[in-house]
């Protein structure tokens, strides 16, 4: 597993709500340039103050610039993970956007495996999370990634449902 050399990860505080909505808005931006209907909304500003008062927002940094948000939590999903999935042998991520300047430089697979130590560090088998069901590219990413695809889950009134998991190092699934 590769280590963090420059990226700094830590907690967003409220007073960085703008940081981490400029990372979304800008992600949503460049998804739509790409022809992509995915995240073609305002981000949920009451879902991201919520994680920010929980503790389970972050902010990266590289050279004491925001290059990267995402949230972190054990919040599974219940219209996609069922009960003989385990949901609570998880942690899930939510809402990973990289800024366009940090683009192609890995940020991404840092903030995963920094994920991945957190579920570790808190007893959980897995890290997981659920994708656009129509963006191929970033099914290809997170396979990328070491995860695996779970299933699809194609509910109509929800354009996410394709579902990843990765084994924690240390579980039997990750060794």
């Amino acid at each position: 597993m590769p280590t963090l050399t420059d990226l700094e990860i830590r907690p967003a505080r409220r007073d960085q709500l703008g940081e981490v909505e400029t990372l979304l808005i800008e992600a949503s931006e460049w998804l739509a340039s790409r022809g992509s209907d995915q995240w073609q909304f305002p981000p949920r500003r009451d879902r991201v103050i919520s994680a920010m008062e929980r503790g389970e927002c972050f902010l990266a940094y590289r050279d004491g610039e925001p290059v990267a948000t995402m949230t972190v939590d054990d919040q599974a999903d219940p219209e996609f993970w069922e009960p003989e999935d385990r949901p609570e042998d998880a942690l899930y991520v939510h809402r990973m956007a990289v800024a366009r300047k940090a683009a192609g430089r890995d940020v991404g697979g840092e903030l995963l495996d920094w994920a991945v130590d957190r579920a570790a560090a808190a007893g959980k088998r897995f890290l997981r999370l659920d994708a656009w069901k129509t963006n191929p590219g970033l099914h290809r990413y997170y396979l990328g990634q070491g995860f695996s695809l779970v299933r699809v889950v194609d509910l109509p009134h929800r354009p996410s449902g394709a579902l990843f998991e990765r084994a924690v190092h240390g579980s039997p699934e990750g060794r």
